[in-house]
């Protein structure tokens, strides 16, 4: 059997931390953003971890399971 390839797509956008934690970047912080206000870009710079009921899919992407 063949070995399980990595999603390309995936690997870009999620990253595992040390602890073993799945972190993503938010969303709406790509255009528009003259209309948000600097505290709400500031507080979407942060990285956010992927919700659980994601997380089971995020990792057979990423073949950690």
């Amino acid at each position: 059997m063949p070995k399980m390839k990595t999603h390309s797509g995936t690997k870009k956008r999620v990253k595992k931390t040390g602890s073993g934690t799945l972190m993503h970047e938010q969303v709406n912080k790509r255009h528009r953003l003259e209309v948000k206000s600097s505290k709400r870009s500031r507080k979407l710079q942060a990285d956010s971890p992927v919700s659980a009921a994601d997380s089971k899919n995020v990792k057979r992407l990423l073949g950690m399971r």
